[in-house]
């Protein structure tokens, strides 16, 4: 026996309903999907450009390079004079300030040497007061001869007068002649005796010893004596610290302008930075800057830019880039900056050479015009 189950018309638009609602849900979902993404998306882009835009505007004022270096008076003592090393007061590592004996040479050559120029210098100022007597006896000589020769030629005069006369005989004339001509000769010797005191005076018998060309020369040697002396006695020229001091032993010949060991500034101290010449566009001697050291990691100094160099350093070498050859390749080039540091008591030492990494604020905001 068969059942046959029938349904009413309101319970399959029921059914009907509850079927299609998903599916209309599913539709409105993905519309909105739809619609979302394309706004996502321009959004997001939006967004990055803004971004972008900001942090083009905020840049451009900072100029960070991290090839920068402490910079230090460096120099290899040395003095301009020979000898035995006798003595070198101060220890590898050591402080010393302005004007510190470094080392010493073996002072007693050069006292020679001073003592022969201060005895050289005594003997020249007898030499010259003693010719300066000699002219003035040479002038009086001389005077003494002219004399001679006015009474010679007023003897010859008379007796030429009266040989004429036949009141004198002509070998009484010609003797007063021959005696005439023999004493003008030695007027002439005189004179010129007196000339030659003259001229190794100096030209000017009156003029103070001290004056003349002779003891200028001298004086000059006893100058260059003591000036030798003065610099066998090696001194600091400015305060710093001494290194590499083993390389001077005690008796040890150190020659003329031979090194003697190291010294390195501690006054005198910079750093130098090697930025990009792109990046120096408006950076200016004054700006100021932030500098921190490798060796003192989470701490940094303040800073000055003191000056921009003139030239790269490409352009001090023995052989500059040829920019004019065939295989020239452009490369962008790195301009050193000096940069004053403001230290303060208490702050850790720098050491020439050590790592830096600078940030000078040049103080330049872009904007929006720069883009057109």
């Amino acid at each position: 026996m068969s059942h046959a189950t029938t349904a009413t018309p309101g319970e399959d638009v029921s059914s009907a309903a509850r079927e299609d609602a998903p599916s209309a849900r599913s539709e409105g979902r993905s519309r909105r999907r739809s619609l979302l993404r394309p706004i996502l998306m321009g959004g997001g882009v939006l967004v990055v450009a803004i971004g972008g835009l900001l942090w083009w505007l905020n840049g451009g004022r900072w100029v960070d390079t991290d090839d920068a270096y402490v910079q230090a008076d460096v120099m290899t003592v040395s003095t301009d004079v020979s000898g035995i090393v006798t003595a070198i007061p101060v220890h590898e590592g050591e402080h010393v300030k302005q004007g510190d004996v470094l080392f010493r040479l073996d002072p007693q050559k050069f006292q020679i040497a001073v003592d022969d120029a201060r005895a050289k210098l005594a003997q020249t100022r007898l030499s010259l007061e003693a010719m300066k007597s000699d002219y003035q006896a040479r002038l009086r000589d001389a005077a003494a001869k002219q004399q001679q020769v006015n009474a010679d030629q007023a003897t010859y005069d008379r007796l030429a007068a009266l040989v004429k006369q036949h009141a004198v005989t002509q070998q009484q004339t010609d003797d007063a002649r021959f005696k005439l001509a023999a004493d003008q000769q030695a007027l002439d010797a005189a004179t010129m005796q007196a000339k030659a005191e003259l001229a190794r005076l100096g030209g000017v018998p009156d003029a103070p010893v001290e004056e003349m060309p002779a003891y200028r020369q001298a004086q000059a040697e006893l100058d260059e004596a003591l000036r030798e002396q003065a610099h066998a006695t090696v001194r600091a020229p400015y305060a710093g610290i001494v290194t590499q001091v083993n390389k001077l032993q005690l008796g040890m010949f150190l020659g003329a302008n031979t090194s003697g060991f190291g010294l390195v500034s501690t006054d005198h101290v910079w750093v130098e930075a090697q930025p990009k010449e792109t990046q120096l566009t408006y950076a200016r001697p004054g700006d100021h800057v932030k500098v921190s050291f490798d060796i003192y990691p989470n701490r940094s100094w303040d800073g000055v830019v003191q000056s921009i160099a003139p030239a790269t350093d490409q352009e001090f070498s023995l052989l500059p880039a040829q920019n004019s050859s065939g295989n020239w390749v452009k490369v962008v080039q790195r301009l050193p900056v000096r940069i004053r540091v403001d230290r303060h008591a208490g702050d850790p030492p720098l050491r020439a050479g050590m790592s830096a990494t600078v940030s000078i604020d040049t103080g330049h905001e872009r904007t929006l015009g720069d883009l057109f």
